[in-house]
């Protein structure tokens, strides 16, 4: 089991420590909280363990993990309704609720793996769809994920990664 260490002082700039290194990553824009609430733009603080390592098999090949790994389809969706039954869960387009594309334009979900937050059971409202995934090419903030360079993600993967732990700011 190897565990990651998310640090940030303010806003969505933050290092990821493991392994004796330091990674630099991206987070929410509105940094991290302890109380994460749906559309808030905020990261969670806690221990958020690696579930399952989705990827777009026609863009990139399959990382290296020990993880489960599922490529993601043109219909993969998740859903982002507090008011529905299937919030914070991965469902198939179309979808009657609101929900976000897994199968994105942009790059971003590429390699996306889902984090362990609010999922046992979802709490309405509590926040939804935090993962881990790829930077954006210009570096902008996430919406609430934990976004890495390929290189860092990959790499992690590889040598096991299975739980971020993500602290309040210092």
């Amino acid at each position: 089991m190897i565990r990651a260490v998310l640090r940030t002082n303010t806003g969505p700039d933050a290092q990821l420590h493991c392994m004796d290194q330091k990674i630099p990553a991206i987070i929410g824009a509105a940094g991290v909280r302890r109380v994460k609430e749906e559309g808030d733009h905020a990261t969670p603080t806690g221990i958020l363990p690696l579930r399952r390592v989705m990827y777009r098999a026609d863009r990139v090949p399959a990382p290296v993990c020990a993880l489960p790994l599922e490529p993601l389809a043109p219909a993969d969706g998740w859903c982002d309704d507090p008011s529905h039954a299937d919030y914070n869960r991965r469902v198939t387009l179309p979808h009657p609720a609101r929900h976000e594309r897994m199968w994105r334009d942009d790059d971003v979900y590429n390699i996306v793996i889902e984090l362990g937050y609010n999922d046992a059971p979802p709490i309405p409202g509590r926040g939804s769809a935090i993962f881990l995934h790829l930077q954006s090419p210009d570096g902008r903030p996430t919406e609430g994920c934990v976004a890495l360079r390929e290189a860092d993600l990959r790499r992690l993967l590889a040598a096991g990664l299975t739980e971020i732990e993500i602290l309040p700011p210092a």
